[in-house]
């Protein structure tokens, strides 16, 4: 082969990733790797058989004896915990990184969606790894799950760490109900557009690699089984409006790490808030502040000039901040 065929074959390399990468991507991801082995938990729920994904990684060398579970966010799945992992397992941790029933590789099934059964549902993995304490970090919507995982199971939790946790307030009565079915409509509507817009949501600046996120749910938008999908998130989305979990704050036994932040400005369903409520909502200083006095064991970091997701944006910060309160 000459050095000028070979040149050309070199050079059509990454043309071709990047054209599979543009295809559409199944509702389960089965064409996008995670960075570690990805296993199923069996689990029957409502008459029907599914499969619950996760990441069991080992510490590096020597293990420290504790185990740290990774709770995702909505619009995200386990795989964007991967720096947080490496960081973890690098200083001794086993890592547990579920994708919640309804997200990422885990079956997409129509049930009744609450905390209390995807908390339970984890509960079981745990079990099934043999696994009787963990330090839970939960990141937006993984901060109301872990902060249910806290109260369900307080025996088992030797520390919470809620990262810009969404239902820090309580959404119903600032954001107008809709039903599921205009919920469901509103997934099938989606453009690729409203899910970059919705994503620049969540930074103060944005950065060419937040584009990954984008793209994965703009290919699953092109999967014949999307509508499952869509039903799916509508599902999920009534489970966060009409199950708050500020009001029990006060009941958490464990250590607790709040991370909040400052420049976030989340509210779920945020686009129907009335204008004149917009400066009152979504206000996570204050918020955070407001839920580190109603946990009796908690300490608060603030990361002034970041957005929703601190582990992103702020990494080094974050990482800091969770390995020091994990020795505690």
């Amino acid at each position: 082969m000459t050095a000028i065929a070979l040149t050309l074959i070199l050079l059509l390399i990454p043309s071709l990733g990047k054209a599979s990468e543009a295809g559409p991507l199944s509702i389960t991801m089965e064409e996008y790797d995670y960075p570690y082995n990805v296993r199923f938990l069996p689990l029957f729920i409502e008459g029907q058989d599914l499969r619950m994904a996760y990441m069991d990684v080992p510490a590096e060398g020597e293990w420290n004896g504790r185990t740290v579970l990774l709770l995702h966010g909505k619009n995200f799945f386990g795989a964007y915990w991967k720096e947080t992992i490496q960081l973890l397992r690098r200083n001794g941790y086993r890592v547990i990184a579920p994708d919640q029933v309804g997200f990422g590789k885990s079956s997409k099934p129509n049930i009744h969606y609450s905390f209390h059964l995807l908390a339970s549902n984890t509960k079981k993995l745990l079990d099934t790894l043999g696994v009787k304490e963990v330090a839970v970090v939960g990141h937006s919507m993984g901060g109301m799950l872990a902060t249910r995982f806290a109260l369900m199971y307080p025996e088992a939790v030797t520390h919470l760490v809620l990262e810009n946790p969404i239902g820090l307030e309580d959404y119903r009565p600032i954001v107008p109900y809709l039903s599921l079915e205009d919920l469901y409509r509103n997934e099938l509507g989606s453009t690729e557009a409203d899910i970059r817009n919705y994503h620049k949501t969540y930074y103060v600046q944005w950065k060419p690699g937040y584009d990954e996120y984008v793209n994965v749910a703009a290919r699953m938008k092109e999967s014949g089984e999307f509508p499952r999908l869509a039903m799916s998130s509508a599902l999920t989305y009534q489970m966060i409006y009409e199950q708050p979990v500020c009001y029990e704050f006060i009941n958490i036994k464990a250590k607790t790490l709040l991370v909040i932040g400052q420049s976030d400005r989340t509210v779920v369903g945020k686009a129907r808030v009335k204008k004149e409520l917009l400066s009152k909502v979504g206000q996570y200083p204050e918020l955070g502040r407001r839920t580190a006095k109603l946990i009796a064991n908690s300490s608060l970091a603030e990361i002034p000039n970041v957005g929703h997701i601190p582990h992103f944006e702020a990494k080094e910060i974050f990482h800091q901040e969770l390995l020091s309160f994990l020795k505690r």
